[in-house]
């Protein structure tokens, strides 16, 4: 459960380790988080936590969308790719590896299914779904809208499962164009009103 400090700051653990991918160099990324979420942002890095509060006619959703930007970039993601969250439209999600793999082992092969042979179900995974993806020690970071991310999510809980990446890209590929027919449909009668 989210909770304010006292001083009406959302405090963000982030790994000491990773708490430079925040900052950025010269504070570049933490400034490009500031002016896209309309926050503030203060690192307290000896502790690794990043601190969010409201900036001026800001209000507490612009500081759980940044939340969530910070909880990205410090994943890996892009800057560029992080600031997309500050759409309504976009949210970030992680799938936790961890909870299907029974041991480290089971891990690494679940890792290596996930990306693929020099990381090629990976690319396409994101080039069929339009979603960004980001893999981590223990989980995979997806940033993407709803429907993306409800596909995306779908295709690698069936790899977990053991489904062969064929099959999977078959299915993929036939809920994309679904999804882009439906998109189509909806801007059709969108452009009729």
């Amino acid at each position: 459960m989210l909770e304010l400090s006292t001083a009406g700051r959302l405090p963000v653990p982030v790994d000491p380790d990773r708490i430079a991918l925040v900052i950025g160099r010269d504070g570049s990324n933490k400034r490009r988080i500031e002016e896209a979420f309309n926050v503030r942002v203060n690192v307290d890095s000896e502790k690794g936590f990043v601190f969010l509060e409201p900036g001026e006619n800001s209000t507490m959703y612009n500081v759980f969308r940044a939340k969530k930007a910070v909880e990205a970039l410090a994943l890996g993601f892009s800057v560029d790719d992080v600031v997309l969250l500050a759409e309504d439209v976009y949210d970030f999600e992680v799938v936790d590896l961890g909870e299907a793999a029974r041991n480290q082992a089971d891990l690494a092969r679940i890792k290596a299914r996930v990306i693929g042979s020099e990381g090629k179900f990976k690319r396409t995974l994101e080039e069929i779904t339009g979603v960004k993806i980001v893999i981590g020690e223990k989980v995979v970071g997806l940033i993407g809208d709803y429907e993306q991310l409800r596909l995306a999510k779908d295709a690698i809980s069936r790899l977990i499962r053991g489904q062969s990446h064929q099959t999977v890209l078959k299915l993929l590929e036939r809920e994309s164009y679904g999804l882009r027919r439906r998109r189509l449909d909806l801007w059709e009668r969108m452009s009729q009103v």
